[in-house]
């Protein structure tokens, strides 16, 4: 099972200069929850924005930067390449950005764990259209703002939708 994992605003927006736009611990948790111990793929700019590597899971980052390292990732030159690698350690992989990745893996993914906040805000990165004809929402679960979390905004599951045989 391959999943994306996505903070997005109610305009799919993501990011804005590399950095995410909002700051909600209840959904850091959630991201936590849900993919330690499995390996996470991500892109270069997306580990350099959080900075280190992830606790507690193999984290793979696709660069075509060459002569470019850091301790405790696993660099790869594609997204198939990541998933080779990632399949082989964990039947649970889960992508968890930047735009491009997304971009490059939504067609071929399982499940969308979906963080919609309530907001719109200025961005420069987007998440791709979720489209219905081929992805169900199987579960929602809403979260209001409160003092840590400054924003109202619910946890969504999407599954693809299987074609007929």
């Amino acid at each position: 099972m391959t999943t994306i994992v996505v903070a997005m605003g109610e305009n799919n927006e993501i990011g804005f200069e590399n950095q995410l736009l909002w700051h909600l611990p209840k959904d850091l948790k959630h991201f936590k929850d849900i993919t330690s111990g499995h390996p996470v793929i991500m892109g270069r700019k997306t580990y350099e924005s959080i900075g280190k590597a992830l606790p507690n899971r193999t984290n793979i980052v696709v660069s075509r930067k060459k002569d470019w390292f850091e301790e405790g990732i696993l660099i790869v030159g594609s997204i198939k390449e990541a998933l080779k690698f990632a399949k082989k350690i964990d039947e649970e992989v889960f992508v968890i950005g930047g735009g491009n990745i997304y971009e490059q893996t939504i067609d071929s993914i399982d499940r969308l764990e979906v963080t919609l906040v309530k907001a719109d805000l200025e961005a420069d990165t987007f998440f791709p259209k979720i489209d219905p004809k081929i992805w169900e929402k199987t579960n929602e679960i809403f979260h209001e703002k409160d003092e840590k979390n400054g924003y109202d905004f619910f946890f969504q599951t999407f599954e693809r939708i299987k074609k007929e045989a």
